[in-house]
């Protein structure tokens, strides 16, 4: 792989699973390195907003390491069934390493085509995972009107996704730690050049909060609402099925 990625080849399903079967030993130490351990507070503040809907049919989607998965096994009443949904088998067995992986039940399925019923899930969630199935503007809506899809009426779609600073200045300086750091500590780290320099170019072309929102939307969801997260590189979007 040549060390400068178009948007040709990293767009494409085929790619992002070669990517993400290289790092799944050490995907979760880097995430929280790169971001000073901010992504474990950002999952559990988004599990916590998507548990308080309540609900027996939960599911994780792009679960990779499972990390909000297992924060979700925990916030699960008793009779609530967690999934955890992914294309990559790699991050799937690293996942089930966990100790809550026995309380999760783990599917191999592409998000693009979900192997669940229409109206038959209570709440999806899904973290860092939705510029990753970002090929183009309506690929995206289509994974997203593939969850609208299997949630039942009142259902619930909890996001959680970098995002762009509304501030200028804060914006540029995002995007150089991004472009400086990135690809250097976790191709180090991890051994992967090829999935740490994706992320170092899919991370500042991605959407800001309010875009997001309106994609969203164009998916079928209602009520679609977002909590800006530290300087507005992250955020948590909501969303609901009528």
């Amino acid at each position: 792989m040549k060390n400068k990625l178009d948007k040709q080849t990293y767009s494409n399903t085929a790619f992002v699973k070669r990517v993400f079967a290289k790092v799944p030993s050490t995907y979760e130490r880097i995430n929280h390195i790169l971001t000073f351990g901010f992504d474990i507070i950002w999952r559990k503040k988004a599990v916590k907003i998507a548990a308080s809907y309540g609900g027996t049919e939960w599911v994780d989607l792009c679960t990779g390491t499972g990390e909000t998965a297992a924060y979700l096994s925990h916030l699960a009443p008793i009779g609530t069934k967690v999934s955890a949904v992914d294309l990559s088998h790699e991050m799937m067995d690293e996942a089930k390493k966990k100790p809550e992986a026995e309380n999760i039940n783990f599917i191999i399925a592409d998000v693009k085509d979900l192997p669940f019923e229409d109206n038959s899930i209570d709440l999806i969630t899904m973290s860092f995972a939705t510029r990753n199935i970002n090929f183009n503007k309506d690929t995206l809506i289509k994974c997203f009107s593939e969850y609208h899809r299997v949630l039942k009426p009142g259902g619930r779609f909890v996001n959680l996704e970098t995002s762009q600073p509304t501030i200028r200045f804060i914006r540029v300086l995002f995007h150089l730690f991004i472009k400086l750091f990135v690809s250097k500590i976790g191709t180090k780290i991890s051994g992967s050049q090829d999935g740490y320099l994706y992320l170092s170019k899919t991370i500042p072309r991605f959407y800001n909060a309010k875009e997001l929102a309106d994609i969203i939307q164009l998916a079928g969801f209602k009520d679609v609402s977002f909590k800006r997260l530290v300087l507005s590189i992250a955020a948590i979007h909501i969303s609901k099925k009528d």
